[in-house]
């Protein structure tokens, strides 16, 4: 079983048209990103390489047009998870977004929680403006540890001029991890530049983990957040993500392989491919309590 833990809601359901495609070269340094998919393009994606279970959402900002084509970002986002994962209830997990400090939060939250049916939380702290340590942040925590839902922040770098980057460092991360012991946090992306902080953090709490998606595209940073997690022995807590649709899943998966042969052919220290299986094979939904998706045949099964 493989489950893609970081995919953003597709911007079209259907397919889109020639003039809205949005393609953006600032969030890979070796190709531009298509901002604006289809839900046939998330589909054809995620079969290509496999997928079984995906985590999809948004980013709720309060102002869109600061979002500089970050896909899956707009005020009314969870409504649109929420469409797309009903749509293939079996293969998608949706989490919904809302901003901490906004009069309203925890209304929205209940909301999406009870009614949308969406599973966990996504936050950008940078993107979002919020403090992670704040009043707002803090009841948004609360309220997720209450109902056991997952809460995945975007960490580490930005190309986003207007998003700050001290409020997407680890570090404030490891704060929130002590005053909410049962919260199960996800630290996107190891937190990249920073994955050395973002490990030591993962290390010190049970319930928090690091996905690796938006990593393999520079493979020096990556081989080496590969081995510091081995050296401190966090290795299990890394999850699979691609970041869809800034990577596809295929390119996510080949790039993790691939970095076991970076080594060699340095005479640097080995990743074993094992390791690199297992963290790919990994149940993040068990990991992080999130209700599995009955698929068909078990459903017939039960008949």
């Amino acid at each position: 079983m493989i489950v893609d833990l970081h995919t953003h809601t597709p911007s079209h359901r259907d397919a889109v048209p020639e003039a809205e495609a949005v393609s953006n070269s600032v969030w890979r340094p070796d190709r531009p990103v298509m901002a604006t998919t289809s839900w046939a393009d998330y589909d054809e994606a995620a079969q290509e390489a496999g997928i079984d279970v995906s985590v999809v959402f948004g980013i709720a900002v309060a102002d869109p047009a600061k979002s500089v084509g970050l896909p899956g970002t707009s005020g009314d986002i969870n409504d649109e998870t929420a469409a797309f994962v009903a749509a293939a209830p079996t293969r998608r997990v949706g989490f919904f977004s809302v901003h901490p400090d906004e009069s309203g939060a925890l209304d929205r939250a209940e909301r999406c929680r009870t009614e949308l049916g969406l599973r966990g939380i996504k936050l950008g702290p940078n993107y979002q403006g919020f403090h992670p340590l704040g009043p707002g942040a803090r009841r948004l925590y609360a309220y997720a540890e209450q109902y056991h839902l997952p809460v995945l922040l975007h960490q580490g770098a930005s190309p986003v001029r207007t998003a700050p980057l001290r409020l997407a460092h680890p570090l404030l991360i490891d704060e929130v991890a002590a005053d909410f012991p049962e919260l199960r946090i996800v630290l996107a992306h190891i937190a990249h530049p920073w994955q050395a902080d973002a490990l030591i953090v993962a290390r010190k709490h049970p319930h928090v983990y690091c996905d690796v998606s938006a990593g393999f595209y520079r493979p020096w940073s990556f081989y080496s957040a590969l081995r510091l997690a081995h050296e401190w022995g966090v290795f299990d807590k890394l999850l699979f993500g691609s970041d869809y649709p800034v990577a596809r899943p295929a390119e996510a998966l080949a790039g993790l392989r691939e970095v076991v042969d970076l080594p060699a052919r340095a005479s640097l220290p080995p990743i074993e491919p094992e390791a690199i299986e297992a963290l790919i094979h990994r149940d993040s939904l068990e990991l992080l309590r999130i209700p599995r998706p009955i698929h068909p045949t078990l459903q017939e099964g039960a008949r």
